[in-house]
């Protein structure tokens, strides 16, 4: 009896864990997002990331030449993002969906962010464009690496 309870119970945190993986808003984290590939090196291409273990983000508008970016903290409950501007201190709640898509090759997957007042609405990634969620700087330095091979000056 104590085995078949354990069985079940492992089996259950088991299914519980691989829905917690597989939870299309969880996809959204920890994953460098564009708007497109830049045209060129003058070209603004909006990004946006969100560091899963550090609760931190960043909407991006930059070119090669140039850019503005806004850091936030945010909490994701589901498909409802609570986002903090630690600058300004204003808040807001934007929902998202992230999933494997038709989206425009070479990219694979899309981000929909509906209600939130920086960015734009859809972004694409890459599979491969996963970041380190676990420390900011080594992430800065992923983005940048990432930025630098999209478009070159």
């Amino acid at each position: 009896m104590r085995k078949t309870l354990l069985l079940v119970a492992v089996g259950t945190l088991a299914v519980v864990g691989l829905a917690r993986r597989a939870a299309p808003s969880k996809l959204m984290e920890n994953r460098l997002w564009i708007d497109r590939l830049p045209a060129g090196p003058r070209d603004t291409v909006q990004l946006f990331v969100a560091l899963g273990d550090e609760a931190t983000g960043i909407f991006d508008a930059s070119s090669a030449w140039r850019g503005s970016y806004e850091l936030f903290h945010y909490e994701l409950q589901g498909d409802q993002l609570r986002i903090v501007y630690p600058q300004t201190g204003e808040a807001e709640t934007a929902r998202t969906k992230a999933a494997r898509c038709d989206a425009p090759p070479p990219m694979e997957l899309c981000l929909e962010i509906d209600g939130a007042s920086h960015g734009v609405k859809r972004y694409y990634s890459r599979d491969d464009w996963s970041i380190d969620g676990h420390d900011v700087d080594a992430a800065r330095n992923q983005v940048a690496v990432l930025r630098a091979t999209l478009v070159r000056p």
